[in-house]
């Protein structure tokens, strides 16, 4: 939450100089409280899971936080029961009139597939041109982020060779971003990925930055500058055992998969597994609710103007 000093205190502008939140009285006063409302788009065969991955990470802050959680409906889950579907998901078509100061559109485990191949295809384009004019922020997970790149700046997905699998170490590149405000310049975060994106077609790029990255796992956090529009190419959001739940389940499935990198003690898979990003998790979730939902978006949401063309 900000700190409210007077604008003329010295310390005022020392403060915002190093990123330091504070907002002037004037501006304090001129302000109305509402609940946020969050729309999640949630791709992930595992939706309870998710759910309440993406649910802890949003609760994380003093802001009032409403969520809908949204369905396709082209695709019928096969992991989740129908009656958990009809009672806490929409369909697009439900919510299509609706607004929202922030959205999250999660991964899914489509590496391998073209985009035209993904049943839903037409339907995720459709949504993602609704959050253009309809949604004041969003943000795109995993194969989320990788799809959005595409259909918003036509960045086309890289086939990796083998898979990107563990927790990896990144480094902050625009730490005067508020994405990245109160981040170590060096951090961890977990990848489970077949697919990425190359590195020239973001920088030939002009609408987008990235805010954080690894040598080993490339690009991890971009973003339009105007925050609304956020790529997380990596699962920030992931439990303690997520990554060890998906390794013991690809070995007992007799597929190839590799101990996860820098996860397990010794990469002994019989050892609990180091948590390490869980505190920049949060925080990546707590700095896009203030900076650029809460402190950005229109009180009235019949207000918020679409992005530019």
């Amino acid at each position: 939450m900000p700190l409210i000093i007077p604008k003329e205190l010295p310390a005022y502008e020392a403060l915002s100089q190093e990123n330091v939140f504070v907002m002037h009285r004037e501006r304090a006063r001129s302000q109305n409280i509402r609940p946020l409302r969050i729309l999640i788009l949630n791709l992930m065969p595992t939706k309870i899971v998710t759910e309440t991955q993406l649910a802890r990470l949003l609760a994380n802050s003093p802001l009032q936080v409403q969520i809908t959680l949204l369905q396709t409906a082209t695709h019928d889950p096969a992991h989740t029961s129908p009656e958990h579907m009809k009672a806490f998901y929409k369909t697009f078509d439900k919510v299509r009139h609706e607004r929202y100061d922030g959205m999250i559109i999660t991964g899914a485990p489509l590496e391998d597939l073209d985009y035209d191949q993904v049943d839903y295809w037409d339907e995720l384009c459709e949504i993602m041109e609704y959050t253009k004019e309809n949604v004041y922020s969003t943000i795109h997970l995993c194969w989320g982020a990788l799809a959005g790149l595409y259909y918003h700046f036509g960045i086309p997905k890289v086939h990796l060779p083998q898979k990107m699998f563990g927790v990896f170490e990144h480094h902050v590149t625009r730490p005067s971003n508020p994405l990245v405000r109160g981040f170590d310049e060096v951090f961890y975060a977990p990848h489970s990925r077949w697919a990425g994106v190359g590195r020239a077609a973001i920088d030939a790029c002009p609408d987008l930055r990235i805010l954080a990255e690894s040598d080993e796992a490339g690009p991890m956090l971009l973003s339009t500058e105007s925050g609304r529009q956020i790529f997380v190419i990596g699962h920030p959001e992931y439990d303690k055992y997520t990554l060890d739940t998906e390794y013991k389940r690809d070995v007992a499935a007799g597929k190839p998969i590799s101990i996860p990198c820098n996860y397990y003690p010794d990469d002994d898979p019989a050892r609990d597994p180091l948590f390490r990003w869980r505190a920049h998790g949060y925080l990546l979730y707590t700095n896009w609710l203030n900076y650029y939902v809460y402190q950005d978006t229109p009180y009235d949401l019949s207000q918020l103007k679409a992005l530019k063309k």
